[in-house]
């Protein structure tokens, strides 16, 4: 079996949720035989974020691929990032690494792809929202990708960032999240929704999303644990 290497930290609950479910798949899959090394490089995420909000993203990647680096050197075979937000220097850090790097939005993108969704919603940070790097391989595969609107992203953002980074969650948060994806699914037609921060499964689920559900933190796990193993 492969070792895996997370660059965590951004956030912690985040983290936590992949060392979890690492060990409790692969040994559920081997039948109880085997169990995953796991190397987390933990990053500061206040610094971190300040890269981005700063738009200083060469040092972003700079800062990240140390972290890999470090990885690499523990023997780590297989890598990911334990955020969405962090890939947007995800190129570049594949381009100074041998090791595989696994990425959130191709696995995201195989996965609505297969279930043949044409349209979907897509919530995250501001970024990940905003910009290119979670809907550029979906766009290439065809498939239309919506975003809320400015005051919804707004509050999206602002309810990840204060509430859930911090493991907090609320039943008026979730009202406020399935709100809006009822009106993207009314006006906009959205068969499903990407939960685009791996933040966002802690609230949202197949069981109370009003579309079909594409959660990334499940969806990368699968993609890692099929790698490691």
């Amino acid at each position: 079996m492969k070792k895996i290497g997370l660059v965590g930290g951004t956030g912690p609950e985040s983290t936590l949720m992949y060392y979890k479910k690492l060990n409790t798949e692969i040994d559920r899959l081997t039948n109880e035989k085997a169990m995953p090394e796991i190397a987390i490089e933990s990053v500061d995420f206040r610094r971190a974020w300040n890269y981005v909000i700063s738009e200083k993203y060469d040092e972003l990647a700079d800062y990240l691929a140390q972290k890999v680096d470090c990885l690499v050197s523990g023997g780590s075979e297989v890598i990911a990032l334990t955020a969405v937000t962090m890939h947007m220097v995800y190129d570049e850090l594949s381009k100074r690494t041998n090791a595989e790097l696994v990425s959130i939005p191709k696995a995201v993108c195989e996965e609505t792809v297969s279930k043949g969704i044409k349209k979907v919603g897509l919530l995250g940070t501001l970024l990940t929202m905003e910009e290119d790097y979670m809907k550029k391989d979906l766009r290439e595969a065809g498939v239309e990708v919506f975003i809320p609107n400015e005051k919804e992203r707004e509050l999206v953002a602002k309810r990840i960032y204060e509430e859930l980074e911090k493991g907090i969650v609320k039943e008026s948060t979730l009202k406020e999240l399935t709100d809006i994806i009822n009106r993207m699914k009314e006006e906009n037609g959205i068969e499903g929704v990407i939960l685009g921060c791996t933040e966002l499964p802690l609230i949202l689920n197949s069981d109370n999303c009003p579309v079909m559900c594409f959660d990334s933190v499940d969806i990368h796990l699968k993609k890692l644990v099929s790698l490691a193993i």
